[in-house]
């Protein structure tokens, strides 16, 4: 039995070395004697026991290397902190294997010299708006030394980009100045065009006043004008009618007559507004008045007289 078993767990063992089944997440880089004999790929493989072994397992999914933050001078001598991440995948597991001694630790030293000297040709303004230039930068540079690797670099991402305390703060002093800029711009503006409409609001007041004003003495000196024809015409009519009554019989008689009244009536008004006595000192004039008075309607009387006859 002692025997039996021993050749049953010999029989196994040499089961376990001559049968291999490779993951399909992998690769497996195979030495005969030491030496480099193939790359077995996923699936089903034999061996020679105690001739053929497993010397390197690869994963052939695409990894992710963190970079660890490192202390880095931009082109305008301003110090910032700055990690990310590799994405690279193995290409060939033989140049995994024989070409590096660990291709891990070489991507992410590379990562960290290759950022460390692009960052140098940037400015701190630069480091935050170009990150996608400087992720391409990176990898193009990675990949180019890693080709010989048997690897190959898909991407990097900057995770984070921090300055020095220091540096915030004065970036923070500069962003409160720039709003402050920014509103005191906003509110001059707002001014401005506040006082704009204000100057065009009373130029176009003024100008409606002055329109309004132009178009009343324009109406008043049209009303003035119509007013002054309609008097001309009445007294021209008036004139007309009186020459024409003069020229009948008995026209001067009543002309006379009309006189007396008016002259009477107008003394009267004057004797009763007044606020003293008015009396006439010569009353004895008054008659002579009326016969010169008799004696212009007697003339104005024949002059329209000869002129209706002629």
């Amino acid at each position: 039995m002692f025997v039996f078993t021993i050749f049953v767990l010999f029989v196994f063992f040499i089961l376990y070395k001559l049968l291999l089944i490779v993951p399909m997440r992998e690769v497996n880089v195979i030495e005969r004697l030491g030496k480099f004999r193939t790359v077995l790929q996923p699936g089903f493989h034999f061996l020679i026991p105690f001739f053929d072994r497993v010397a390197y397992k690869h994963e052939i999914r695409e990894q992710v290397l963190d970079v660890p933050p490192q202390s880095c001078i931009s082109k305008d001598n301003t110090q910032l902190e700055v990690d990310g991440l590799v994405y690279l995948k193995v290409m060939d597991g033989k140049l995994a294997s024989y070409g590096i001694e660990n291709y891990r630790l070489a991507a992410v030293n590379l990562a960290q010299t290759t950022m460390r000297s692009e960052i140098g040709k940037l400015s701190l303004s630069q480091t935050f708006s170009e990150r996608d230039s400087l992720n391409e930068s990176i990898v193009r540079e990675i990949d180019k030394a890693s080709d010989p690797w048997g690897i190959k670099v898909l991407r990097y991402e900057i995770k984070n980009i921090t300055p020095s305390r220091k540096v915030i703060h004065t970036l923070e002093k500069q962003m409160e100045a720039e709003r402050s800029k920014r509103a005191e711009i906003t509110l001059a503006n707002a001014e401005k065009a506040a006082m704009i409409n204000l100057s065009e609001g009373e130029r176009q007041e003024a100008i409606n006043i002055s329109e309004g004003q132009k178009q009343k003495r324009i109406n008043e000196a049209k009303g003035t004008a119509q007013e002054i024809s309609i008097v001309a015409k009445a007294k021209a009519e008036g004139m007309e009618l009186v020459s024409s009554a003069l020229a009948l019989e008995g026209g001067n008689e009543a002309m006379n007559m009309q006189l007396k009244e008016q002259f009477i009536g107008q003394v009267g008004k004057i004797l009763n507004d007044a606020d003293i006595s008015v009396v006439p000192a010569e009353m004895a004039k008054l008659e002579g008045f009326f016969e010169g008075m008799e004696q212009v309607t007697h003339a104005v009387g024949s002059n329209s007289v000869k002129g209706a006859r002629s």
